[in-house]
């Protein structure tokens, strides 16, 4: 089975739970930009909470629809250097923050341009430190409708689509008393490290 989705910035959990699935993974780079969703936005634990990342954006003229492929990303707000602090601030203390730390870190210091680069770079590097080994594909065209071997998630993993076929199991978290569901990947890795594929399956 071949997964079909969009690029999404720090992908949550259950992003991942289908790639282990798959034998392969699908980009959808035809699409259109969407807002107020995973594809610039992600969320992380701190010691407030729950805290969502957004990643500011250049559109233009914003009733226009943009390929996602040309959504230029905004530095002029400093957003980088902000995400990072919060993620140091709320994974510093975390078993395998050290371990991981600086991979992700180089990911922001490269500055690329366009949002669905750095959501690439992520990703694969991501697929890297979980070891999961799946041919990564972009996809040639748009199509509405996909062959019976792709599991087509386009716009349904969504932060105001909760996941409610998925069976979520606790883990060690740095901050919070109550298990804090579908944050980013990076939570996972930061607090289980190497074990982090184990609990994914």
């Amino acid at each position: 089975m071949i997964l079909l989705t969009e690029t999404q910035y720090n992908p949550p959990l259950q992003y991942f739970r289908h790639v282990l699935r798959a034998d392969g993974l699908l980009i959808e780079a035809h699409e259109n930009y969407c807002k107020q969703s995973y594809r610039n936005r992600c969320h992380v634990l701190t010691a407030r909470g729950m805290q969502p990342l957004s990643i500011p954006v250049l559109r233009g003229n914003s009733k226009t629809k943009t390929p996602i492929t040309e959504i230029e990303i905004d530095y002029s707000q400093k957003w980088h250097n902000m995400h990072w602090r919060t993620i140091q601030a709320a994974y510093g203390r975390a078993p395998y923050f050290e371990y991981y730390s600086d991979y992700i870190r180089q990911m922001y210091e490269r500055q690329p341009k366009y949002l669905f680069d750095l959501n690439m770079d992520l990703l694969q590097l991501y697929l890297k430190l979980l070891k999961l080994n799946r041919p990564l594909l972009l996809s040639a065209a748009y199509q509405a409708e996909v062959p019976e071997h792709v599991l087509d998630l386009r716009n349904k993993i969504h932060p105001k689509i909760y996941p409610d076929n998925l069976h979520v199991k606790p883990y060690t978290q740095v901050f919070g008393k109550q298990f804090a569901p579908e944050l980013s990947i990076i939570d996972l890795l930061f607090t289980q490290g190497p074990a982090s594929i184990s609990y994914l399956e």
